[in-house]
């Protein structure tokens, strides 16, 4: 079995973002009550899930964690993107890294800001916050150690931060390297899980202040292999319905779904996908309209359930019992109405995101292939939406999108690794989820960043723009790798 090593940027997987719809935004500290955040024409009935400066219009961040900042190589940054009637672009726009005023510490090689991502209201004050992981950070005289940071939501949208220490720094190292936000215990205050080089998941609990005081630490154990490697990917949902966040922990070889209930969360589903990799697609949002959050997993390196090791997408049915052991359905490349075919290491499902594009009341679900090959091509990526419907996913009717699609920017070329991040986030407040692509490597590692709009009859290309690191303020020095992570 081939062994899949890191790459210079971060895996989409550790990106996921914990209110993936607006069940889901319930979970996150108050974002659906009444808040003292201006409300904008936009709101008609709620608050989209991710609002950094309180306007009514879902924001989207794109990170670029290998990005060299003053001379700093892969110091990392990221880069907010504000929503508006006319969607996003790069008039709007805040770059934000270690040299930023405000944010704390220093911008120094290797500490990849921005390898991991989470958004929620920490404070409780009507404005999403980002959460943002450095796991290269130097801290004292632990080297790689880790540290988080929480950039707090305003008015004026995202200003400064704070950093979340880490309560055992001795234990482990990359602190930070997988995040994501829920009220995991009920209280009605954003948590923040944490993962790190251990086998554990560390959880701030909430309310978070601009002092840096949190509302305590708890430990949740986890069944991921050890070796060093740690908790890669986290994500978190409502799949019981209950009002408290469920967990979805992956590490190298294993997966697994922990559902909150009296005790605490408990394991629901292993995912047994025992490849040897830290690239995983974790989402959670209602595919079948019945009103639970569902679980996809995306397997992206599958030599399990695709025959030929293409990789594959899983999903699980939430409801009022959560969620059963084994997934209601199993999707790859080889499956009938699938576009293309199963074969080895497209990296089917590296990415996966869940959103409402044609606006039916079923969420559906962009998946990336990052690596399948057209034409000729190689490695060029490509993204396929499968619509949501009372059954689960449907195999016919998918969209695919690439850079020879017409309407689409760019070309495609060898390992431009379109797809490697995906996002399905509504940033027009139209109702229809517009589909943001990030290509890891495209121009040499540079990366970049793809919008197309969502309508009544699915993703349309037409007005589809694309964005380069220079074109968003990010240093092309180096290896960037803008577009390597998005929010939902």
């Amino acid at each position: 079995m081939p062994q899949h090593r890191r790459t210079p940027a971060p895996s989409p997987a550790r990106i996921r973002l914990a209110t993936a719809t607006a069940a889901a935004a319930a979970l996150t500290g108050g974002l659906l009550v009444a808040s003292v955040a201006p409300v904008s024409a936009a709101t008609a009935t709620e608050r989209p899930a991710t609002d950094f400066n309180g306007d009514g219009y879902a924001d989207l961040v794109s990170t670029a964690p290998a990005a060299t900042v003053g001379s700093a190589s892969r110091a990392g940054a990221v880069v907010v993107l504000y929503g508006s009637a006319s969607g996003v672009g790069t008039s709007h726009r805040k770059v934000i890294s270690q040299n930023t005023s405000g944010v704390p510490g220093a911008a120094e090689k290797n500490d990849v800001f921005g390898d991991a991502v989470a958004t929620g209201d920490f404070n409780r004050d009507g404005y999403t916050d980002l959460a943002v992981g450095a796991r290269g950070e130097d801290v004292g005289s632990d080297a790689d150690g880790g540290t988080v940071a929480l950039v707090w939501g305003s008015a004026s949208g995202l200003g400064s931060a704070t950093t979340v220490s880490d309560p055992s720094p001795s234990s482990h190292d990359g602190y930070g390297q997988a995040l994501a936000a829920g009220d995991f215990d009920g209280d009605g205050d954003t948590d923040l899980a944490v993962g790190s080089s251990a086998t554990s998941v560390t959880i701030r609990k909430g309310p978070f202040t601009k002092s840096g005081s949190t509302g305590g630490t708890s430990t949740r154990s986890t069944a991921v292999q050890g070796n060093g490697h740690g908790v890669y990917d986290l994500a978190a949902g409502d799949v019981n319905g209950d009002g408290t966040a469920d967990l979805a922990v992956g590490g190298m070889f294993t997966g697994f779904v922990y559902q909150s209930g009296p005790d605490g969360l408990a394991l629901a589903a292993t995912l047994n996908d025992g490849d040897q990799s830290d690239r995983r697609g974790f989402a959670f949002g209602d595919v079948t309209g019945d009103g639970y959050d569902d679980f996809v997993f995306g397997d992206p390196y599958d030599l399990n359930d695709s025959p030929e090791g293409g990789g594959s997408v899983s999903l699980y049915r939430g409801g009022a019992d959560g969620i059963s052991a084994d997934p209601d359905q199993h999707v790859d490349q080889g499956t009938a109405g699938v576009p293309g075919a199963d074969e080895y290491e497209d990296a089917f499902g590296g990415a996966v995101s869940v959103g409402d594009i044609d606006g039916d009341g079923y969420a559906d679900v962009a998946v990336g292939s990052s690596d399948e090959s057209i034409g000729a091509a190689a490695t060029t990526g490509q993204v396929l939406v499968l619509k949501g419907a009372p059954a689960g996913l449907a195999t016919s009717g998918i969209q695919v999108v690439h850079q020879n699609t017409s309407g689409v920017p760019d070309t495609n070329d060898d390992l431009d690794r379109f797809g490697w991040a995906v996002s399905l986030t509504d940033v027009n407040a139209d109702g229809h989820a517009d589909l943001f692509v990030g290509a890891q490597h495209e121009n040499a590692g540079n990366g970049a960043l793809w919008y197309l709009k969502g309508r009544s009859s699915g993703i349309t290309t037409s007005g589809a723009v694309s964005y380069g690191p220079s074109t968003v303020g990010v240093s092309t020095a180096g290896t960037p790798a803008f577009g390597s992570g998005l929010t939902d």
